[in-house]
């Protein structure tokens, strides 16, 4: 993990999942600073608003950290009378709160509906985090988690990134970067660790984006991440094949034969002093997991950590194993970011309904991924 670094950022608005840590990382600080994280309201029209109040209402989340919401206190405030008023009681008063309030302007504001995604909603969603990266940058914070916001109203509202890892990563100015989900199975503690090679594209245009080069900087981040952030200093790793049955000797597709498989045997011989499994037929590469998961098998079988080649063949399991406790981390970037593995749910939203156990899990790796940095 690279250390928190100051940089100058002009903002346009102006305005546990860890095996190896210490014991005395879920207990409350006494002999260090509490980490600092700042947390985005998300799209204000979505769940990010009521995870966060519900997420923030547990005591136990917010022991060991010092939380500043970035958003627009009057959004955090209706959203929290609405779900009031839906009788939902456990939620933590945003008065209660440090808020660092970014100012919308009013026509904006007043465009911002709960359960309807537009390009107000895209807008606010957009300058809280831009708020978030550059006081991040500044030296504010150590981490920043993220509320879920909707890609589609970041376009519409005149944003074209495919998605909140890709304008961290920009205005981080960091070109090597990843997607790493992590959750901790509630059945056996076990850990599922997926890093994606390629993220936001059209399937399409995966197997012309993936090559040697972003297959060995993927590689290296995960294997850096293992060793430093989770402790495991000769990781096993489990690489996927992109085609069916891994190409079956070329007949099911060329891309294995013609790189893949070489350059693994190459990254064999490089990393000798690690296991690298693979390619390994998408269809086959979750059994292992999925048991260990669910304690149907010993979670030695499995490995410390999965690459999947691209976005529906890494988070189709994830989700399907953990989708209410997984957690998006971005790895490779001056500061700790981690996010709930879920959308804005739209639909829900406002019902008093979301889960935020998934937002409580992202918080508490932040907490705990600062922790490790040296001298946080």
């Amino acid at each position: 993990m690279i250390h928190p670094c100051t940089l100058s950022i002009q903002s346009k608005h102006n305005s546990i999942l860890i095996e190896s840590l210490d014991k005395t990382a879920t207990t409350k600080l006494e002999k260090r600073d509490r980490p600092r994280l700042a947390l985005t309201l998300g799209d204000p029209a979505g769940i990010g608003p009521e995870v966060i109040l519900k997420a923030l209402a547990d005591p136990q989340v917010t022991q060991n950290c010092d939380i500043t919401i970035i958003g627009s206190k009057s959004q955090l405030v209706k959203n929290y009378h609405q779900l009031r008023h839906k009788g939902v009681n456990t939620l933590v008063d945003p008065d209660e709160l440090t808020v660092l309030d970014v100012h919308l302007e009013t026509e904006i504001e007043r465009q911002i509906n709960i359960g309807t995604g537009n390009a107000a909603s895209g807008e606010a969603s957009f300058a809280y985090l831009e708020t978030a990266i550059a006081r991040t940058l500044a030296g504010e914070f150590q981490g920043i988690v993220t509320g879920p916001i909707a890609k589609s109203a970041w376009k519409t509202a005149g944003y074209n990134y495919p998605g909140q890892t890709e304008l961290l990563a920009q205005k981080s100015g960091v070109e090597r970067f990843g997607m790493l989900f992590v959750a901790r199975s509630p059945h056996t503690n076990w850990i599922l660790r997926t890093l994606l090679a390629t993220t936001h594209i059209p399937l399409r245009q995966v197997a012309d984006t993936l090559t040697p080069q972003l297959m060995a900087n993927k590689l290296d981040l995960l294997v850096e991440c293992l060793q430093q952030d989770f402790g495991l200093a000769t990781p096993r790793i489990a690489i996927a094949g992109l085609n069916p049955h891994s190409g079956e000797l070329g007949q099911l597709g060329q891309e294995e034969q013609e790189w893949l498989i070489p350059w693994l045997e190459q990254e064999r011989k490089t990393r000798s002093q690690l296991q690298l499994d693979g390619p390994i037929p998408p269809d086959t590469m979750w059994v292992k997991p999925s048991l260990a998961w669910y304690g149907l098998a010993d979670s030695s079988s499995a490995a410390d950590a999965y690459l999947a080649l691209y976005h529906d063949q890494g988070l189709i399991p994830v989700k399907q194993l953990a989708f209410d406790r997984a957690v998006n981390t971005s790895i490779g970037l001056p500061f700790i970011r981690t996010s709930p593995d879920h959308g804005t749910a739209f639909d829900i939203a406002g019902a008093g309904v979301a889960d935020a156990t998934s937002m409580k899990a992202a918080i508490e790796l932040a907490d705990q991924l600062v922790q490790r940095i040296p001298n946080s």
